[in-house]
């Protein structure tokens, strides 16, 4: 046998040798992105039919399988006896408002501190970064204290300015670092174009800033949708409760049906899901943005 076949045979028994171990490998990857897919979906498999189930059930055997006696009814009663529904609309009410004036508020704000020129930008910038170093619920007194002075205890808006206030420190630090990648000599041009500041700011700067605006969509609502502390404090009336305290108001004080609080819990869940259905897009965009620039 010639020194070339052999060559030849070593090459091709490499090659056999190095696609084996690629689907090997393929294989173990398929298997640990399965398992990771079925570790983070069974706590909504679980909490699914936990709403389905009566408290024999919940708390015998049948603990994770799929329930003897669907009960839907355990949805009838949390949207009736619950008035989750009214704390549904509530909870979109708050966590709306408040991500649409975060949007606006931090748009307006990075725009001014990284597009224009003047002396206070830094200073300002340093003043909206401090809100960072605050835990919400350290200042829960002096809060409530204004909102009571000024009357607007017990309305959305009790809910919506420190929502808004606290996200907005967020909102501008991310917003920062993508309208600061954003080429200034695209103002310049809109400018020689006839493009006032106003103009330059809704035609250009915003329409290239949505993944920034969808990241921040998305923090900002998780953030009020699931907030529980100010949203029991500050709210007392039962008609402008929002779903984490109208969960909480589920549990009895001896007893405690569950079924109807996992049917609550589905609902209150459902939303969050849906928004980051529509809006994942738009976060892997900013996450491949945000590595790129670093």
């Amino acid at each position: 046998m010639s020194a070339e076949v052999k060559v030849s045979m070593d090459l091709s028994l490499d090659q056999y040798q190095l696609k084996k171990e690629s689907k090997v490998v393929k294989v173990l990857i398929y298997i640990g992105l399965a398992l990771w897919t079925f570790i983070n979906l069974f706590p909504i498999y679980w909490m699914f039919t936990f709403s389905l189930k009566d408290n024999k059930e919940i708390f015998g055997e049948n603990v994770a399988g799929l329930p003897k006696h669907w009960l839907w009814s355990n949805y009838t009663s949390a949207m009736n006896t619950g008035h989750m529904n009214v704390y549904f609309v509530n909870s979109i009410i708050v966590a709306v408002a408040t991500i649409l004036i975060t949007l606006i508020a931090a748009l307006m704000a990075t725009y001014a501190i990284t597009r224009m020129a003047w002396k206070l930008s830094g200073t300002v910038n340093a003043f909206f970064m401090m809100g960072l170093t605050i835990p919400i619920h350290a200042s829960i007194v002096p809060i409530y204290v204004t909102l009571s002075r000024i009357h607007m205890l017990n309305t959305y808006w009790a809910l919506i300015v420190p929502y808004a206030a606290f996200a907005l420190a967020m909102a501008i630090l991310i917003c920062s670092g993508f309208m600061g990648d954003i080429p200034k000599d695209l103002d310049e041009a809109a400018r020689i174009d006839g493009c006032g500041v106003w103009g330059i700011f809704f035609r250009i700067i915003c329409p290239l800033m949505r993944p920034a605006l969808a990241t921040i969509g998305i923090y900002t609502f998780l953030q009020c949708w699931n907030e529980l502390m100010f949203a029991n404090i500050f709210n007392s009336k039962d008609a402008l409760k929002t779903l984490p305290v109208g969960i909480q108001a589920l549990s009895g004080q001896y007893t405690t049906n569950w079924g109807p609080i996992g049917a609550a819990l589905v609902i209150a869940t459902f939303p969050t899901l849906l928004v980051y259905v529509f809006l994942s897009k738009r976060i892997q965009e900013s996450f491949i943005a945000g590595a790129i620039k670093g």
